[in-house]
């Protein structure tokens, strides 16, 4: 059987949208870069070199401080090697949804625990980018328009995989949980989608709570592995 780790590096590895994008706009696919994909191996080698059942929590898109530089959801320079023990050869720049998601990852016990039963993906698994700015998928009107089978097609792939599909998280609770959730009424993926509070709008503009937020984190992650 082919362990977890294969599946997701075979399905970074292989992403391409197949359709010319709107004018401005460029896509994010740090997996194609050789020393992205060195680390990455190294990454899901570590913590999903198995076949364990895993449950998902889908983001937007990658940004570009954060996965669109080591290829890893949520995953920024310095979590990845203070946090993960991975070195890189990415600096130690941080990321603000990475550090929020990294305090989470630490109050449920640590990344090697976390990754365990989990995995951190997106509904959208590449990023974008306009005038050098992080562009989310839904932003665009055309762009949604044109990357929505691609979406699809890799949600399809990932709910193929050893994952729960009783319960699944949405990290975004707006626009990313309403267009993932209307998806899903068309697909069936999962039976229940969780919507919980994005990590840089924590971050931004309520971080005094934030230790409100982590629990709420927790708790939810506790009801989709029992």
């Amino acid at each position: 059987m082919t362990s977890f780790a294969r599946r997701i590096t075979d399905f970074y590895y292989n992403l391409n949208i197949h359709t010319r994008l709107p004018a401005g706009i460029s896509v994010l696919h740090p997996q194609q870069e050789k020393e992205t994909q060195a680390v990455i191996k190294q990454f899901f080698n570590k913590y999903y070199a198995d076949n364990h059942r895993r449950a998902l929590l889908f983001g937007i898109n990658p940004g570009r401080f954060g996965a669109g530089v080591t290829g890893i959801n949520f995953t920024a320079a310095r979590q990845l090697s203070q946090n993960c023990g991975i070195e890189h050869p990415f600096g130690n720049q941080s990321e603000l949804s990475a550090e929020f998601i990294y305090e989470v990852i630490e109050q449920f016990g640590g990344a090697t625990t976390f990754y365990s039963r989990y995995f951190l993906t997106s509904v959208c698994p590449l990023g974008f980018t306009k005038a050098n700015k992080n562009l989310n998928y839904y932003d665009d009107a055309a762009l949604l328009k044109k990357v929505t089978p691609f979406i699809t097609q890799c949600l399809e792939t990932q709910v193929s995989w050893n994952v729960y599909r009783e319960k699944c998280i949405c990290i975004g609770g707006e626009k990313n949980y309403r267009f993932f959730q209307s998806l899903n009424n068309k697909h069936n993926w999962f039976k229940e989608i969780i919507p919980l509070p994005h990590p840089r709008f924590i971050m931004q503009y309520r971080r005094k709570d934030k230790l409100l937020f982590i629990d709420q984190y927790l708790q939810a992650l506790e009801t989709i592995v029992s």
